[in-house]
């Protein structure tokens, strides 16, 4: 049988939690256990798993909470306790799925014990805030966010429909995924980044890769796909990395949308993991909609990518910078990288005739990268543009050997 865990705070969201619980036990053949991590009032619906045994499990009491008086304090300690009890429900098999309700702080306590599940465990929150920016809460990991439409406070016309279609859609997934899935075999795995500027060289290395027996996940590089990408390298998913597509890193060096923290490109060399890497999207930073770009960049090189996004051309003295970064993430690698230059044009709009062909910022990348790269670094200097089937299938190849010797030698310790 498929258990649903329902969590959130039982003081002040007791009668919705409840009203899920009967609809789940009611149209499901699943079981519900309910977890209180609530600190204010009496919980309104008993809970399985108690508010105390959460602040236990994060080191303190209920007691001390409530004496602090410092409810975002108490918030991040039930968060702190929730997520270390839903790991213990997982590694027990008493979750196969897990629901929230909340507003703002609600959606911060219950989204962030989500994120301690593995990916592909069901995770679905209905909150206030989901119909805006919801990467806060969501991370790099698969949750589910259902906008409540009204507040979360009682039962009534519109949030019995919009609380009774989650209890059935949590259900549903909880139940799909007690039921094994098809083996899908043990082929390596691994991981690629891609934009749309770089798709034919992520299509043409993946169907490379594919023919040679590896199964492929892409990743769209828009700050969360890269996190999520090194989120999986981090719990030993992935056996190599095709980090074709490294635009996240402009964004987070200029202030654009699609930032995925200073440390990417880091965590494959830390773990030693093969990695071939190239400079794909480089040229650009992403924005919203062209009104939403910052006034100090107005008068730069801007391209409408589409009605919500707005790139913008990088810099000769923002290239360099990135060669920098770039040069010191990769020279601290403790495996095999393998770094790949496409001189023709970093994507499909910097390439000769392009709207953001620039030679001299392409060089300021590619020459500060290569003054300043480690001799661990194997470079390959190419003369094509990064689309290039013939770049694509270069990089896929030596993949493919850099994963297969790693291979060999942990055969052989």
């Amino acid at each position: 049988m498929a258990t649903v865990v329902l969590l959130g705070t039982l003081d002040t969201k007791g009668i919705e939690y409840g009203y899920l619980r009967d609809q789940i036990l009611e149209h499901s053949s699943c079981d519900v256990l309910m977890v209180d991590a609530g600190v204010l009032g009496e919980p309104r619906t008993p809970p399985d798993i108690t508010r105390d045994e959460v602040a236990e499990a994060a080191g303190t009491t209920v007691a001390q909470l409530a004496q602090a008086n410092d409810r975002g304090a108490a918030v991040a300690t039930m968060a702190d306790g929730a997520a270390r009890i839903l790991t213990r429900l997982f590694q027990e098999g008493r979750v196969q799925g897990v629901l929230g309700l909340g507003g703002s702080g609600g959606s911060s306590l219950v989204t962030h014990a989500m994120r301690a599940l593995p990916v592909g465990v069901p995770k679905l929150m209905v909150s206030t805030v989901a119909s805006g920016d919801t990467r806060p809460y969501v991370g790099a990991v698969d949750i589910t966010m259902m906008y409540s439409v009204v507040d979360i406070a009682g039962i009534n016309r519109v949030s019995a429909r919009i609380l009774s279609n989650a209890a059935a859609a949590i259900a549903g997934m909880a139940e799909s995924y007690a039921r094994p899935l098809p083996d899908t075999g043990d082929k390596p795995l691994i991981g690629a980044t891609m934009f749309g500027v770089t798709t034919p060289c992520v299509t043409r290395a993946r169907e490379v890769l594919e023919e040679q027996g590896y199964e492929v996940l892409v990743f769209h590089a828009t700050g969360a796909g890269g996190q999520s990408m090194e989120a999986l390298v981090e719990g030993g998913f992935l056996d190599g990395v095709l980090d074709i597509t490294t635009t996240e890193l402009a964004d987070d060096l200029v202030g654009g949308v699609f930032s995925a923290g200073p440390d990417r490109l880091e965590i494959a060399g830390q773990k030693g993991i093969p990695q071939v890497v190239s400079l794909g999207a480089l040229d650009m930073v992403n924005f919203g909609p062209k009104a939403t770009v910052p006034e100090k960049f107005q008068d730069r090189n801007l391209y409408v990518h589409n009605p919500t996004i707005t790139l913008m051309r990088t810099t000769p003295g923002e290239c360099a910078e990135l060669g920098r970064r770039i040069a010191r993430k990769l020279s601290a690698a403790t495996g095999p990288v393998a770094l790949f230059i496409p001189r023709g044009g970093v994507s499909a709009i910097a390439t000769e005739g392009g709207v953001f062909h620039d030679p001299e910022a392409d060089a300021a990348l590619i020459d500060t990268l290569l003054a300043n790269l480690g001799d661990n670094v194997e470079v390959h200097d190419m003369a094509q543009d990064i689309n290039d089937p013939r770049f694509a299938e270069a990089m896929a190849q030596r993949l493919v050997a850099l994963v297969s010797e790693r291979s060999r030698e942990r055969m052989q310790a």
